[in-house]
């Protein structure tokens, strides 16, 4: 296992993009790599500041509302060559809901506003009438054989359609996932991972947190993802539980 090395995290937009808690996952990471003998140095990336090439073993984005989102879009564009950059050298990438929509290739409201999006992720996402809200539940398999649920809470308007033959970050057990239709929550690309799940997402569900160390910690060794050190997570095993549970009453939907 790779011992004391410190994880560089670009977070971006927290003042504007950290609906439902979504701050949250950072204090998971944090928490989670200190556990382990290493540090996480968390560096804000707001409106106007560089998003440096080179200096970022995992990005963040949370979740905002339309109005949030849009007061970030337009800057977030003038980024969009060093995420795409980081993705493709193999940083991390966790994107949630707004920041998920934006990592996309853009929104399109109920009025016909178009908000561009700086195409990570092969979807684009336009807006439904009624709200899709509630726990979900899916099941994951972001390494071969190793198959886990993933739970959470969605509250979004947006229909996300992947590209065909993009790859889903999981398959809904329960709630609505991307688009209410095609039993797919959101979408990975290498260690770039996006989703709707909100609650905060990882302290419900370590092993994401854990698959997201391990992908950032690789990138700064420059060596491979290897296994962590198994924490004991019976706080965060019972907070999974409880969530998709909730998920599961809701009734499977495919």
């Amino acid at each position: 296992m790779t011992s004391d090395v410190r994880i560089r995290v670009g977070h971006l937009y927290p003042d504007y993009l950290n609906i439902y808690a979504d701050r949250g996952n950072i204090a998971v990471f944090e928490r989670r790599a200190l556990l382990r003998g290493h540090e996480l140095a968390v560096e804000s990336i707001g409106l106007g500041d560089e998003l440096r090439p080179g200096a970022y073993d995992l990005l963040y984005i949370g979740g905002g509302q339309d109005r949030e989102q849009a007061l970030v879009a337009a800057d977030l564009r003038t980024k969009s060559d060093a995420v795409h950059a980081a993705a493709a050298d193999g940083a991390a990438v966790l994107a949630v809901c707004g920041g998920y929509q934006l990592l996309g290739r853009g929104y399109h409201d109920l009025r016909g506003f178009d908000l561009p999006g700086i195409g990570l992720f092969p979807h684009e996402t336009v807006a439904g009438e009624q709200r899709m809200i509630g726990d979900v539940l899916l099941e994951c398999e972001l390494e071969p054989g190793e198959r886990h649920t993933l739970a959470g809470f969605e509250n979004h308007a947006g229909r996300t359609r992947l590209d065909s033959g993009a790859e889903p970050l999981g398959r809904v057990v329960a709630g609505f996932g991307n688009d209410g239709e095609s039993g797919y929550e959101g979408c990975r690309v290498g260690r770039a991972i996006g989703t709707y799940l909100h609650g905060p997402l990882l302290p419900r569900n370590p092993w994401l947190a854990d698959w997201l160390l391990s992908q950032a910690l690789a990138h700064a060794s420059g060596g491979d993802a290897v296994a962590l050190e198994t924490l004991p997570d019976a706080l965060e095993a019972r907070a999974h539980e409880v969530s998709a549970r909730r998920a599961r009453e809701r009734g499977g939907r495919y």
